[in-house]
């Protein structure tokens, strides 16, 4: 694809405040597509994301504390992100709840945000948009 052109409006958006072009723009600058690898840069537009409300940013986020060790601040960003609803948050939470990292009660209560998130997220559009991409998907 064209990434020249999609960074410069990620760019764009990312300075009007955008959380999903902060968070494409992380991606571009790991996989170094449109723009050189950069770490730094990588991280600040995660954060910048997360901070935003971005709940893969901070799933992330939290992903790389756990690598770095840091498992009360990674547990900290799953249970921002399983509030915004993101799966992946509870599956880790559950994990880390397992291996002794998370208490019962912020366990519950992240599931709970959770599962809130998700159901704020239904509505008889977004169900039936769900059905017709699964039926399209399938006949392809």
């Amino acid at each position: 694809g064209d990434y020249s052109s999609a960074f410069r409006y990620y760019t764009k958006a990312a300075e009007l405040g955008d959380a999903e072009a902060q968070y494409t723009l992380s991606i571009m600058y790991d996989d170094g597509h449109g723009v050189e690898k950069d770490r730094g840069k990588e991280m600040y537009h995660l954060e910048e994301a997360a901070i935003g409300g971005h709940p893969s940013a901070r799933y992330n986020l939290g992903i790389e504390e756990l690598n770095n060790g840091h498992t009360e601040r990674a547990v900290k960003h799953f249970i921002i992100a399983a509030a915004h609803g993101h799966d992946g948050s509870t599956k880790a939470l559950m994990k880390m709840f397992k291996e002794g990292f998370v208490d019962k009660d912020d366990l519950a209560a992240a599931l709970r945000a959770h599962q809130a998130a998700v159901n704020s997220a239904k509505s008889p559009q977004r169900e039936a948009a769900e059905e017709y991409r699964r039926k399209m998907k399938s006949s392809n």
